[in-house]
């Protein structure tokens, strides 16, 4: 018997028993990227997130109608509508047009998920294709009366909603124009940007991604692109939206605020956002520090370790990370596949760690909790088989590719220049930094032999 499945609610901020609206099908939109530039490792996690959630959901019986945006166009460099388009300033940093960009960072994405073994959506939708649809949305809000006209676009009045803000908790009142905020003609600081103006003609000329509308040349708001393609094919209101932590504040409190502007309700059932990724205690970002999936594989390590030391931290904490911890989640995939080669098939999936596997991942996506009910299938005394046949079942959420066959170890490069520093610290009779280097190699899964030809790397 399958457990309830409780989700974390951002908006009622608790743990929920998760029912979905229509018997048919659950319906899912997730914020995808701005395609400027790489997705960064950081966030990658989101994705996997979603990708968990759809999975789980899909163990549960539950078919999904996943939709996921691509923004390429209207993200401006500050979430105060103010700046640059991100695409044009993308654009004169690659030396390419705004729409070649767009094309060329959607596909490396693209494949960054298909090596993590994250599934596609079924409506993979671009900001630019539905400017129709975007634009139809904001005429609704003018004549409902919520917009308002500035010399630089038009923006949605905040003051005429009194649940503005409820999913981050923002006290509105508290929320003052200071030095650091130029509101410029906005009337309030949490107004925002419906579509902006192409306003002089030099920039028009310049401008490579505007439209006609009824208000003037110009472009949408970031936030107007979910609302109208969310609603476009999934309705007014759907099961799940997801998103970065980063979301809550601004982009899916305006996404609230649209919704119940035009329908008078929000969009979405569950509110689900997944935590920054930290490198040395700080959020990585596109534009300060940033390590890539290709930077990962370069240094020899398995993309799908990636995707192993994600899993060993739950969605809702933030978590830092470290070429160390990567390697000791490389080593532990490693004798994952190599045990699940030396197993037989034809093993039935064990009934006891299945509900508690079911359990876990049940209870808001305990993913870390789920990995050690995996790690106690391979200490029990179940036969080999039947051990097998479990983590295959595990496996349709961990997606692991754990009956991948296991080659000879290749050891990655950052291991191997670990050991050369190593060794040169040795021949300077630099003894301490000799010895921290070996404690970081083990930590890594490896340990280092000294041999007369020079050191020998032996995997843990």
């Amino acid at each position: 018997m399958l457990p309830k499945l409780k989700l974390y609610d951002t908006y009622r901020r608790g743990l929920f028993e998760f029912i979905p609206l229509s018997e048919r099908h659950v319906t899912l939109y997730a914020c995808g990227p701005t395609v400027y530039d790489y997705a960064h490792i950081g966030n990658l996690r989101t994705y996997l997130l979603v990708d968990v959630l759809k999975r789980v959901l899909e163990l549960n019986n539950h078919l999904v109608k996943h939709v996921m945006n691509i923004t390429d166009v209207g993200h401006l460099t500050s979430d105060a509508d103010i700046g640059e388009d991100k695409m044009q300033k993308g654009a004169r940093k690659h030396n390419k047009t705004a729409w070649e960009i767009a094309k060329y960072f959607e596909q490396a994405f693209l494949e960054d998920l298909q090596a993590l073994n994250i599934r596609l959506p079924q409506v993979l939708c671009r900001a630019t294709e539905h400017i129709e649809a975007q634009i139809a949305y904001i005429l609704v809000l003018e004549k409902k009366g919520y917009t308002y006209r500035t010399g630089d676009g038009i923006y949605f009045d905040t003051r005429k909603l009194v649940s503005y803000g409820k999913l981050a908790k923002l006290k509105i009142a508290g929320l003052k124009a200071g030095i650091r905020v130029d509101l410029g003609e906005k009337r309030q600081v949490t107004d925002f940007a419906l579509w902006k103006f192409s306003r002089l003609k030099a920039e028009q000329s310049q401008r490579q991604m505007q439209w006609s509308s009824p208000w003037g040349v110009g472009f949408p708001g970031w936030h107007i692109e979910c609302s109208a393609m969310s609603e476009q094919y999934l309705g007014n209101r759907f099961d799940i939206h997801v998103g970065g932590e980063d979301h809550i504040s601004v982009h899916h409190s305006n996404e609230i605020a649209q919704c119940e502007g035009r329908h008078g309700h929000q969009p979405a059932n569950f509110w689900i956002h997944g935590y920054f990724l930290q490198l040395n205690q700080e959020k990585l970002s596109k534009s300060g520090k940033s390590v890539l999936l290709s930077d990962l594989v370069e240094l020899g390590f398995d993309a799908l370790s990636y995707r192993y030391l994600l899993l060993c931290s739950h969605y809702r904490s933030h978590m830092n990370f470290s070429i160390e911890a990567l390697g000791s989640a490389g080593k532990a995939l490693q004798r994952l596949r190599c045990s699940m080669q030396k197993w037989p098939d034809g093993g039935a999936v064990d009934v006891h760690f299945q509900q508690q596997f079911l359990q876990h991942i049940n209870n808001d996506l305990s993913m870390p909790r789920a990995m050690a009910v995996l790690w106690a299938v391979t200490k029990s005394s179940l036969k080999g088989a039947d051990k097998k046949a479990t983590l295959l079942y595990f496996d349709q959420v961990c997606a692991l590719d754990l009956d991948r066959q296991v080659m000879k170890v290749s050891i990655p490069s950052a291991v191997i220049l670990l050991a050369q520093e190593r060794q040169q610290a040795r021949l300077n009779k630099n003894w301490l930094l000799s010895d921290q280097l070996r404690a970081a190699l083990l930590q890594l899964g490896y340990r280092v032999k000294d041999t007369a030809e020079g050191f020998e790397l032996v995997a843990t």
